[in-house]
C-alpha cells in the first residue's frame, strides 16, 4: 500500500477553432464588449465538424502518458469525467483507454458535471493508495453542441476542452489528497438542465431539439449557490487537512466565469495573486477546467502560476448542475 499519490503526468486539448467573443455578440445581437464585462470571457473554442468527445480525451490523455514516460501497461485505471460522451451508449471510456493503449486498464465514464473531475480525482487518489498502481483521470466535454444560441446565458459561457492527469504511488508522506469534501444540493437539480434525451424524456419523433440544449433558469440562484458550495466545500477540505488557507500556494477553481471565480476566491480569503485562472482564453468547459488550468499553468508560463513542484499544495473547488460539487486539497 502506498502513503500517498503524487501527479506525473499532465496533459490538454482543446479544437483548433477560436470563436472570438465579437463572433457571438454579432449573431446573438450584443453591443461590442458586452460578454468580456460580464463574463471575463474573450474567447472559447468550439468543436467542428467530424471532432468527437473521445478524440479530445484521448489528445489529453496521450499527452499525460507521454510527459509521465511510464509504460502503458502500467496503467490499472482510466477515468472519464464528462457530460457529452460520444453516445449514450456505450460509455467513451473504454475507448478512450483502447486507443491509448491502455490494455490493462479498466475504464468507466463519470458524471458529475462541473465536479466531475473533484470526484474522479479523490477516487483515483484512493485506488493509487490502496492498489499501489497509476490511474490516469481525464475530463472532456463538448459542450457547444448543446448550447441553444437562442439563450444568451449559455451560449457566451460554454466551450470545448480535455484536460488529464497521470497519478502515481508516492512514498513521500502528506502527499496526495489531504482534505476532501464532496458535496450535493438536489433542491437546485433544475437550476441547468438539458430536459430531454434521457429515459424520463426520451428522444421521439416531433421532440424539439430545443430541448435537447442545455438551459439556465435562474442565473442569479446560479451564482450565490455554485460560489456558497465552492466556498463552504473548500473550508472543510482546509479544516480536514489541517492546514490554513495561508498555507496553499495554489486556488485552482472550476472556471465558471469570472465573477463566480472572483466571489468564490473573496469568500475562501485567497490572496488575487495565487488564484489560477484561464476562463478569459478558453471559457467554460466544465468539469474540464480544472485538469486544463493545472496543464496549461504547468507547460508554460501562466501569469507568475508557477507548477507542480514537489510539497506545493492545491486547493481545487468546483459546482454544477445537480447541484454537484466539493473542494479538494492535493499536495503534489
Amino acid at each position: 500500500m502506498s502513503i500517498g499519490s503524487t501527479i506525473i503526468g499532465l496533459g490538454y486539448a482543446v479544437p483548433e477553432r477560436v470563436v472570438a467573443n465579437a463572433e457571438l455578440e454579432a449573431t446573438l445581437g450584443l453591443d461590442a464588449g458586452w460578454i468580456l464585462s460580464r463574463t471575463g470571457i474573450a474567447e472559447r473554442r468550439w468543436a467542428v465538424d467530424g471532432e468527437t468527445l473521445s478524440g479530445l480525451a484521448i489528445a489529453a490523455g496521450g499527452n499525460a502518458l507521454a510527459q509521465a514516460g511510464i509504460a502503458r501497461g502500467d496503467v490499472a485505471l482510466t477515468l472519464l469525467a464528462t457530460s457529452t460522451p460520444d453516445h449514450p451508449l456505450p460509455p467513451s471510456a473504454p475507448l478512450v483507454a483502447h486507443k491509448l493503449g491502455l490494455a490493462r486498464s479498466g475504464a468507466v465514464d463519470m458524471g458529475g458535471a462541473c465536479a466531475g473531475f473533484l470526484y474522479a480525482l479523490t477516487l483515483a487518489d484512493a485506488f493509487v493508495r490502496v492498489q499501489g498502481r497509476p490511474v490516469l483521470v481525464i475530463a472532456a466535454n463538448i459542450l457547444s453542441r448543446r448550447i441553444d444560441m437562442t439563450e444568451t446565458a449559455s451560449a457566451v459561457l460554454f466551450a470545448d476542452a480535455a484536460g488529464a492527469v497521470l497519478l502515481a504511488p508516492s512514498s513521500r508522506p502528506g502527499s496526495g489528497v489531504v482534505g476532501v469534501d464532496l458535496a450535493a444540493d438536489g433542491s437546485a437539480y433544475d437550476l441547468i438542465k438539458i430536459a430531454a434525451g434521457g429515459s424520463s424524456r426520451p428522444f421521439a419523433p416531433g421532440l424539439a431539439i430545443a430541448e435537447t440544449t442545455m438551459k439556465l433558469s435562474d442565473g442569479k440562484a446560479v451564482f450565490s449557490k455554485a460560489v456558497e458550495m465552492m466556498a463552504g466545500s473548500s473550508a472543510k477540505a482546509l479544516a480536514q487537512a489541517g492546514i490554513d488557507v495561508a498555507d496553499i500556494d495554489r486556488l485552482v477553481p472550476h472556471q465558471a466565469n469570472a465573477r463566480i471565480i472572483e466571489a468564490t476566491r473573496r469568500r475562501i480569503g485567497v490572496s488575487p495573486d495565487r488564484v489560477i485562472s484561464t476562463v478569459g482564453r478558453f471559457a467554460n468547459s466544465s468539469a474540464a477546467t480544472i485538469p486544463l488550468s493545472l496543464a496549461l499553468c504547468a507547460t508554460a508560463p501562466h501569469g507568475g502560476t508557477g507548477d507542480l513542484a514537489p510539497g506545493r499544495t492545491f486547493l481545487f473547488c468546483a459546482a454544477g448542475a445537480g447541484l454537484t460539487g466539493g473542494a479538494v486539497v492535493y499536495r503534489v
